[in-house]
């Protein structure tokens, strides 16, 4: 086989951003974040920082989404997307701590192991931050995930957010006390090449 090895892994990068898409998740698709949390162990759990007895409960959960989705976008405590390979939904991603037309907290998740590692996380996230940046009109887009957590750390940075700090702090109401990094996009259209 000739040709440049370099061409050739661009092409399949290519090829497999093609087969990427996100886009806003639908009230009906909540129980995936919520099943996400509930149903992963808590190894995984410690990883994210999150103490399972933090946990709404999945009934609880649910009414919260309920009543934020019937609000204006504007007006919601929570802004989530799902990130689809393939037509299937393999991640998904939330905005939180949201002043419309300043800033917002994202999180994200891969859900199946198989799908991490592979390099979709910092597409599915540039994509995700154009999003957060158009519909809830931000200045700031801020991600903070536990220091000890190196991919989505990592994800960040290839994605290009850039450093801020690392501190000791409670991130969100599920999580215990724990080092995180803060990472933070300013206001320029993310590249979602």
């Amino acid at each position: 086989m000739t040709g440049d090895p370099t061409s050739l892994a661009d092409s399949g990068v290519a090829a497999q951003r093609s087969r990427l898409r996100v886009r806003e998740m639908q009230l009906s698709e909540v129980g995936i974040r919520i099943d996400y949390f509930h149903d992963a162990s808590d190894d995984h759990l410690f990883i994210l920082g999150v103490d399972r007895a933090l946990l709404p409960s999945r009934a609880a959960w649910r009414e919260f989404y309920e009543a934020d989705y019937a609000r204006p976008v504007r007006d919601r405590e929570n802004y989530s997307l799902a990130w689809e390979f393939d037509d299937q939904i393999v991640g998904f991603s939330s905005a939180d701590q949201i002043t419309f037309g300043e800033q917002a907290f994202m999180h994200q998740h891969i859900l199946d192991t198989s799908h991490r590692r592979s390099g979709m996380g910092t597409q599915f996230l540039r994509k995700s931050a154009a999003i957060y940046f158009q519909v809830l009109k931000l200045r700031r887009l801020y991600c903070q995930p536990n220091a000890f957590n190196i991919a989505p750390n990592r994800t960040l940075q290839s994605a290009g957010f850039c450093y801020v700090f690392t501190q000791q702090m409670v991130p969100s109401p599920i999580n215990f006390p724990q080092p995180v990094t803060r990472w933070m996009m300013d206001g320029r259209q993310p590249d979602t090449a």
